[in-house]
């Protein structure tokens, strides 16, 4: 009886802990018209709390996170938190039209969400057209009180906030974009916490600086904000070791160069271990579109580049700060070494093995295509497909309230596992085959039973060239068992898949002329967007969206949604 009596009270203790080191943290987002000054000129652009980037949000694992937005910009918004499991709270994940009606102007609504069995960097941001490129900040979740890092602890935790800029309204550079059918005009700078640097006008002294003490190690917390670049960061004469990606623990792996997508995550630690002294910090472009035909040339990128400086403690002001060495624009190599190299921290906090049984298999294509367009030059515009379907989102109703009050006539069930035609799929002779380029608009959604395990090959094609093009799925993170280029070889690729501990993460980087395999359970119901995280993609549909189907229990049945749900 002694012995039983002990064993409550320390069940009770445990779970007496596990309550108290759960905490509301509630924030208020005020989205409103900011002026801000880059690049010699005085720009409007839409922010959050007055800031750029907006504010960063601190949780804890387990923690509930409740954030009221008001509305006050001209333009419907929402906000996605990207990453953020929404474990039985879809209702809060944010993509306009998929789980939610935009918020109007004038109007508001409160995301309320737990963040459960997750740690790391995460971010929000805007999912209304180009909204992003200012509305965003990053989501930081430590461990409860009590745990600690599977890796040495800091001295001190630092976001760094890779974005993009222009020197024009970002709604008017997307909808004169899709008005004409062509990819949106380029950005004019990229930017390190809000800064652009030195090496653009009039940015002498804008520019980010991280002073740091000989000796110390520092957590970078690196996002990629940037709408459509993937990035090469550096710091001069350092190495970083990735200990975590879309929060997610990894096994740590040194490096001089980080190399992320737009949407993806990298912490690192850095060590200041070299002279005091000045280093810059910069980052770049990674563009990787391969050869295009000559009627659809390549599209030009933003070959500029921003920097910071990592100052040491006692280092002379009149110091110049040592540039790295960046890699070149295409360095493929680089990119792909780097996103194969990392594998995942199996037996690590919140670490999920990979599930060997599999009842859905998909092979996805991804890439580029046109749509007909009367008005359009030609005729035609610039579409984007996954499997020959470019995805359209509804306009009376978000899919997701679709789908919890059975409402037919706003999705069809009928995205394909395959593609509709085989061919030679990263040959560049199929690059302007007629018979392949004509992606029809639908807004198919593939349907999963509760607790249902998904595979999926991605595979990029060659219509109008060939791009990485990093893929996001709300609402999971994914396995990612094998990356390769070329055509996918279902006989031999499957027999370099990693089972035993791969990366896990919200985001691929789908190889350029190339293919990825994921895997991953859906056993969160509720409408989940899957869709390429380069916004110059996806307003032309290179997207789907699972629906996954309630659960035989309370516990795994999506609960009714909020009051104040805005309407369309």
């Amino acid at each position: 009886m002694s012995r039983l009596l002990f064993l409550l009270t320390c069940a009770l203790a445990l779970l007496a802990s596990s309550v108290a080191s759960a905490a509301i943290v509630e924030h208020s987002f005020y989205v409103q018209n900011l002026t801000v000054r880059r690049l010699c000129s005085e720009q409007v652009v839409t922010a959050v709390n007055g800031s750029l980037p907006g504010p960063t949000l601190r949780v804890r694992e387990g923690d509930t996170l409740i954030v009221h937005v008001f509305n006050k910009s001209p333009y419907n918004l929402t906000i996605h938190w990207h990453g953020v499991f929404q474990l039985l709270s879809a209702w809060a994940d944010g993509p306009s039209m998929v789980t939610q009606c935009p918020i109007p102007p004038g109007g508001k609504y409160t995301y309320k969400f737990e963040l459960l069995q997750q740690e790391g960097t995460l971010w929000w941001h805007a999912h209304v057209s180009f909204l992003r490129a200012t509305v965003y900040g990053a989501l930081v979740i430590r461990p409860r009180s009590g745990h600690p890092y599977p890796f040495p602890k800091p001295h001190r935790e630092v976001p760094i906030l890779l974005g993009e800029w222009w020197n024009a309204n970002v709604v008017d550079v997307e909808n004169q974009a899709e008005a004409i059918g062509a990819p949106p005009n380029i950005s004019d700078a990229y930017t390190i916490n809000g800064l652009p640097g030195d090496l653009y006008n009039c940015s002498q002294n804008r520019m980010y600086k991280l002073k740091v003490q000989k000796g110390k190690t520092y957590l970078l917390r690196i996002i990629n904000a940037a709408l459509n670049n993937q990035l090469f960061f550096k710091i001069a004469n350092h190495n970083m070791t990735v200990v975590a990606v879309d929060a997610g623990y990894t096994v740590p792996y040194v490096t001089d160069v980080v190399v992320t997508g737009p949407g993806q995550t990298v912490d690192v630690l850095l060590a200041a271990d070299q002279e005091v002294g000045s280093y810059f910090m910069a980052a770049n472009a990674y563009a990787s579109a391969g050869p295009a035909p000559p009627a659809f040339p390549a599209p030009p990128f933003d070959n500029t580049t921003t920097r910071g400086t990592v100052v040491y403690e006692g280092a002379p002001t009149s110091a110049t700060p040592i540039m790295p060495l960046m890699p070149a624009f295409t360095d493929t190599p680089t990119a792909h070494k780097f996103f194969t190299s990392i594998t995942g921290l199996a037996g690590g906090p919140h670490w999920v093995p990979v599930p060997r049984q599999v009842d859905e298999h998909m092979f996805v294509t991804v890439g580029l295509g046109l749509s007909i367009c009367p008005t359009c030059l030609n005729g035609t515009r610039l579409s984007a497909s996954m499997n020959n379907f470019s995805f359209a989102r509804p306009s009376s109703l978000s899919m997701l309230q679709a789908f919890f009050f059975n409402v037919s006539g706003i999705y069809t069930p009928d995205f394909p596992d395959t593609p509709p035609v085989k061919f030679d799929y990263t040959n560049v002779i199929n690059a302007v085959n007629p018979s392949l380029l004509i992606t029809p608009k639908s807004t198919s959604v593939k349907v999963l039973k509760y607790n249902a395990t998904v595979e999926m090959v991605l595979q990029n094609t060659a219509l109008l060239g060939v791009e990485n093009h990093p893929i996001h799925l709300h609402g999971f993170n994914f396995h990612v068992l094998a990356q390769g280029f070329g055509n996918y070889d279902p006989v031999n690729d499957p027999k370099k898949f990693n089972l035993i501990n791969p990366l896990s993460r919200n985001t691929i980087n789908v190889p350029v002329g190339g293919w990825g395999v994921i895997r991953f359970t859906a056993n969160n119901p509720g409408v989940w967007f899957f869709h390429c995280h380069l916004d110059v993609h996806l307003p032309f549909g290179l997207a789907t969206a699972f629906v996954v189907e309630n659960g035989p229990t309370p516990e795994s049945t999506l609960p009714p949604p909020p009051v104040d749900l805005p309407q369309c």
